[in-house]
């Protein structure tokens, strides 16, 4: 088992939406696992989904009337609601025989979310930012749509049509910038970048080729 459910970046330009809140699952229906809400320590109940690989190791390993650290992908909705995908659980200390006291916290805390992608809304005055994020194809190949994420945080107007690293909190139904960086200006059409130069006028400009987000 790795030290960190959430993966180092290995490409400057790599698009990714993951984070950890702790929270108890309830499901909808009991019989069916996949639709439900998680309920933190504050009592803000957020819409959930679990995606399929994590149904057999809530079934067989977890207490679902408790708490845990889920690892999870963020959406927002049009009703200003944090929707979530439970990608996986973050508890060394029942999942693996050899860590069974281990500290199951981490660093960042709970709440913490990475999200790297093209900043395309900024209203500094306001607090609101928008990133786009893009995935990876699918196993048969197809190409999901790219997803925004609404987050409040104040971002300079220069640093739009960027790509940028940031650092979220959640708190209830809203995610804040915590810290950010800008990686690199976004390639245009014919590879160039912001300000109309190609790559090779900007020092330490990143490649333009860009992973797509595991989240």
């Amino acid at each position: 088992m790795r030290n960190h459910p959430i993966p180092p970046v290995t490409e400057p330009l790599q698009y990714r939406a993951i984070g950890l809140v702790r929270g108890t699952y309830t499901p909808k229906e009991p019989e069916q696992l996949t639709r439900g809400a998680l309920l933190d320590s504050n009592g803000v109940e957020l819409e959930t989904v679990v995606l399929g690989r994590v149904l057999t190791l809530m079934r067989r390993h977890l207490a679902m009337d408790q708490s845990h650290l889920w690892v999870v992908y963020p959406r927002c909705r049009e009703n200003d609601q944090l929707h979530l995908q439970i990608a996986g659980i973050w508890e060394p200390s029942t999942l693996d025989p050899d860590q069974s006291d281990a500290d199951d916290t981490l660093p960042e805390g709970d709440d913490y979310f990475s999200i790297r992608g093209e900043l395309i809304f900024t209203k500094p005055e306001t607090g609101e930012l928008v990133v786009k994020v893009r995935q990876q194809p699918r196993a048969d190949g197809t190409r999901p749509l790219p997803f925004k994420l609404q987050m409040k945080g104040e971002l300079p107007l220069e640093h739009l049509r960027h790509f940028v690293s940031l650092d979220i909190r959640r708190q209830g139904q809203e995610l804040h910038l915590e810290r950010h960086e800008v990686i690199a200006p976004m390639p245009t059409r014919g590879g160039k970048t912001k300000g109309g130069r190609g790559q090779g006028g900007r020092r330490g400009a990143a490649s333009p080729r860009s992973t797509r987000a595991r989240g």
